[in-house]
């Protein structure tokens, strides 16, 4: 890989630096329920302050599609920022068309943190927008990205900025792309990738690749249902993505030509509604009524899981096997991100991990700190795997 410029190339002593993070943490009742995202820049806040430099934050936070919507700003993620650095930082408010912004930055004193509100409310910043990159450039003398999980956007804030300006990669942003490097560019045999979560729609290309390049691949959660329909499996009243069923049949039968093992689940446990300890049963897959909704994995699909663990030496995991955030359908993601761990922890298994909804998971089953590695990204991680450049990377390698 082509050099990657880091902090050691920047002079901060007295100067603004202006950091690319990514504060898109989960909130619930006001309360960042997890602050994975936020503890992971803090080294590089850090070592900032101790050079003597002042910090502008920028972040997207949702989408709100260039459109300023209250319940999507950065105001709450504030206080959290502020407790994990241990000193203020002060939260502006703009919608990228005044000046508040620049007004802000160029009042700031050495050791000073400012949060600027969602680069996402304005429109320009998903189109890399040169005129709204000018706007970010102003408001620092260098520009720092540690927001790995957003590399894969070719966005103003961390791609058109890059260009305007002395930039380097952040320590959290160095760490993931060594972290990867070592364990995806070329991972110890066998390997077997887990891919789970809502829709295919979404990983449908990198599904592609990863048959070409694992030997097995897990498919969980809805995206499993859309399999199972395409082979002519019922699948009731589930979350499925019928009009995918031609796309489904395409990553079977490259699979199948790659000889990849395409696993998919073999027994379900279903429920007549979507809801927390909703009555439930476990059926074969042909069992499943036209009123029932799949909802997690069963014990056989399970256990065909743990075996094919323990006879891997590399799992690379992205999403659940099923609802993990309504009990008792946390329970296939559960045992089997545990059986994984187990295994690492007994140094048969080199185990990553990546995506928000990942992290939720393996937080939810006590394991997130039992892994090999686990990244923050989800969009980016995914990207890596399929072995796409992503553009916030690129802009910052020599």
């Amino acid at each position: 890989m082509t050099h990657l410029r880091t902090l050691d190339s920047l002079d901060a002593r007295g100067k603004r630096a202006v950091l690319r993070a990514d504060l898109n943490v989960p909130f619930e009742g006001g309360r960042a329920t997890d602050t994975t995202r936020i503890e992971r820049i803090v080294p590089t806040l850090e070592r900032l302050l101790e050079a003597g430099a002042s910090i502008v934050v920028l972040s997207h936070f949702g989408r709100p599609e260039g459109k300023v919507v209250p319940a999507l700003s950065l105001a709450r993620v504030a206080p959290a920022l502020a407790k994990a650095i241990g000193r203020p930082v002060r939260f502006v408010a703009t919608d990228w068309r005044d000046e508040a912004a620049i007004e802000a930055a160029e009042t700031m004193a050495p050791g000073d943190v400012v949060l600027m509100e969602n680069t996402r409310f304005h429109p320009g910043e998903s189109r890399n927008d040169p005129a709204l990159a000018e706007k970010f450039a102003k408001l620092g003398d260098f520009f720092v990205n540690d927001a790995f999980s957003a590399a894969h956007r070719p966005h103003a804030s961390n791609v058109g900025i890059a260009r305007l300006l002395p930039s380097a990669a952040g320590l959290a942003m160095a760490g993931e792309i060594i972290a990867l490097q070592s364990s995806l560019d070329n991972p110890e045999p066998p390997v077997v990738a887990l891919v789970g979560g809502a829709k295919v729609s979404s990983k449908l290309s990198v599904l592609g690749a990863i048959v070409r390049k694992v030997d097995a691949l897990v498919i969980g959660g809805g995206m499993a249902n859309t399999f199972l329909a395409a082979q002519g499996r019922p699948v009731g009243k589930s979350l499925c993505e019928h009009d995918l069923a031609c796309a489904a049949r395409e990553i079977l039968a490259a699979a199948k030509h790659n000889q990849c093992d395409l696993v998919l689940p073999e027994d379900v446990v279903v429920a007549g509604e979507f809801k927390t300890h909703a009555a439930s049963r476990t059926v074969a897959l042909d069992a499943v009524g036209a009123d029932d909704i799949i909802l997690d994995i069963g014990p056989g699909s399970l256990a065909r899981l743990e075996t094919l663990f323990s006879r891997s030496r590399t799992v690379l995991w992205n999403g659940p096997l099923g609802a993990f955030e309504i009990p008792p359908f946390d329970a296939g993601t559960n045992a089997a991100a545990r059986a994984a761990a187990r295994l690492t922890e007994a140094g048969l298994l080199k185990s990553i991990a990546g995506g928000g909804d990942t992290l939720a998971a393996l937080a939810n089953a006590g394991v997130a700190d039992k892994f090999t590695y686990i990244s923050t990204a989800g969009g980016a991680f995914l990207e890596w795997l399929e072995g796409k450049p992503l553009p916030g990377v690129t802009v910052l390698q020599d």
